[in-house]
């Protein structure tokens, strides 16, 4: 059973509800697949109507926490949540993060590639065929002419998403996936007018050739170099934009 919990009529009931119940799955007190009391049943433990309690389970369903299946042995039950399915929330909540708050260039650069360097000697060890071959591909498809500035960002992330899921750990995959896939084309959008297409590629190039030879140190100081010289971007196209304003 979900844990009770004093409800304040003074604040929403349905986030209270939700709040509840997603304790109990946290705590284990609510068990993958299991089958969560009727709204009936919930209405009545909470002293609420059936539609707030329905308002609370759809807020959960929104979070991937409980699935609902209909019939005669259907309800709500308690979800398995994959990293594949948090993956999409993590970039979400980063990038409403960055683009609601006053954060600079500089602080989101340096916490997406310090979380990024915390990943290449794991990568250097561990990586697989397809993590080097998904690398290659995009440092490929980067070189090609008449490439869009578009798809040339979108290859970028998918570059460095590989190096990350290269050190086979889902964990650390779930919480670079806002660092690279939220982070990664707000930098881009800022320094792509002003980056050298083919500076980028050679890091990429170096970077893979290490992962590769599996030389952590030098895939390292190779993604270093690159926060290095995303930053000064960066603070040239900053200093532009003042000179023409």
């Amino acid at each position: 059973m979900p844990v009770k919990v004093t409800l304040d009529p003074k604040a929403a009931l349905p986030v209270q509800i939700a709040s509840a119940i997603r304790q109990s799955i946290m705590s284990g007190a609510l068990p993958v697949d299991e089958r969560l009391p009727s709204e009936a049943e919930l209405s009545e433990q909470f002293n609420v109507s059936r539609p707030t309690v329905r308002e609370a389970l759809k807020r959960l369903a929104a979070q991937n926490l409980i699935r609902t299946l209909r019939g005669a042995t259907g309800g709500a039950f308690v979800n398995r949540l994959s990293f594949e399915e948090a993956y999409r929330q993590q970039i979400t909540t980063s990038t409403l993060l960055l683009s609601m708050n006053e954060v600079s260039f500089e602080t989101a650069c340096e916490a997406r590639y310090a979380l990024e360097r915390a990943c290449v000697a794991l990568s250097a060890n561990r990586r697989q065929p397809d993590h080097l071959a998904s690398m290659r591909a995009e440092i490929h498809r980067q070189a090609q002419p008449g490439l869009s500035d578009e798809s040339f960002c979108d290859s970028d992330v998918a570059f460095h998403r590989a190096l990350v899921d290269g050190a086979g750990n889902p964990v650390l995959s779930y919480q670079l996936a806002g660092a690279v896939e939220a982070m990664q084309p707000l930098m881009n959008m800022i320094t792509f007018s002003a980056r050298n297409r083919q500076k980028i590629i050679a890091f990429h190039t170096a970077i893979a050739d290490a992962i590769e030879a599996q030389e952590p140190q030098k895939a390292d100081q190779n993604l270093a170099d690159l926060s290095t010289y995303t930053i000064t971007l960066a603070h040239d196209v900053s200093a532009k934009r003042k000179q023409d304003a």
